[in-house]
């Protein structure tokens, strides 16, 4: 397999990796004016991804670097022709930290909150249409710069992407809140998770089936289908009480969408509306010895990465309610 490949595939498995895991740090903070009733009930929310969240963030950074130094082409268009959209994700991440760091050091802790709650939906939402718009194609013209506008990357196509990730990531933290809580907040929890299931089904579908059929092949709708089979499973998983099969059904959903993206992307890494203009995992990445050299890296560094997160999920499982919810907000403070 030619290192561009691994790279193409390495690049989609980080991708995938911070959607499943920082897409339920979006649906917390999205749920929390809904189901933070009380200050109570806020402090078990934020105490819910307190340890985990900035660790979550690890994995858009690696994405990014990996973009940056496998395919420097790509790396450059996106981020000068997406410039704006992704300067307000990275505020929107920047104010939600911030909020997440202080709303527990301060006496009115509710204008924290809301910016908690603007700094998830933003991203959740942006980063679907940002997709959306890779997938589909912007223009490009011949020295693989974009020449388009923002109201070219908001197109009917990229909206509803948009609202496809943020109606998935809602979802996503309700099951993860479902499986972390307990008592009343957990059945209000499952509640909001039935309705944002269907939602998520319907907009995703939409979302997936249209881009299907304007880039997709035979192999991609498998995982149009998977994503599907993925959220009703997590739906039906919630009403059963079972929160744990229902997070991971809904976490091999995002996947699956995710997968089918950057399925219906491959061969190309940003398609131009003209194809010749395209720039593909041959014409936009380094050379073969940088990328080598990066693959040592990730074959050293990655398993330890893995196994340090994973060990944070371990000692950080115990449901939040009581006592345990105060503890866990103050990590998130920490």
């Amino acid at each position: 397999m030619e290192l561009t490949t691994v790279w193409f595939l390495l690049i989609a498995v980080l991708w995938t990796g911070y959607f499943v895991l920082e897409g339920f740090d979006f649906g917390v903070g999205i749920l929390l004016p809904l189901l933070g009733r009380t200050e109570a009930d806020r402090r078990v929310l934020v105490g819910s991804i307190g340890p985990v969240w900035d660790g979550n963030e690890v994995w858009l950074l690696v994405a990014g670097g990996a973009m940056f130094a496998a395919f420097p082409e790509w790396y450059a268009t996106l981020f000068s022709g997406f410039y704006l959209p992704l300067f307000l994700i990275l505020l929107s991440l920047i104010v939600r930290g911030v909020a997440l760091e202080y709303r527990n050091k301060s006496d009115s802790p509710r204008g924290w909150d809301r910016a908690f709650f603007w700094g998830s939906l933003g991203p959740a939402f942006l980063w679907g249409v940002a997709f959306a718009d890779i997938v589909r194609g912007v223009p490009l013209d011949a020295r693989h710069e974009f020449t388009g506008t923002l109201l070219t990357l908001l197109n009917p196509h990229a909206l509803l992407g948009g609202l496809a990730t943020l109606a998935l990531f809602t979802f996503h933290g309700a099951v993860f809140l479902a499986l972390r809580t307990t008592g009343e907040l957990r059945d209000h929890a499952r509640e909001a998770a039935r309705t944002l299931g269907l939602l998520a089904l319907v907009s995703g579908g939409a979302f997936l089936v249209e881009t299907q059929v304007a880039t997709g092949t035979a192999a991609t709708w498998v995982g149009v289908v998977a994503a599907a089979a993925g959220i009703v499973a997590a739906i039906m998983a919630t009403s059963r009480g079972r929160d744990g099969w229902a997070f991971a059904a809904n976490a091999a959903a995002i996947v699956a969408v995710t997968v089918t993206l950057f399925g219906g992307l491959w061969p190309d890494v940003m398609p131009a509306l003209d194809p010749a203009n395209s720039l593909t995992v041959h014409n936009a990445a380094s050379t073969p010895y940088t990328l080598t050299v990066m693959t040592w890296v990730a074959a050293i560094f990655t398993p330890l990465v893995l196994a340090y997160q994973g060990w944070t999920y371990w000692i950080f499982r115990r449901r939040l309610g009581g006592e345990t919810a105060s503890r866990g907000a103050g990590r998130a403070a920490s």
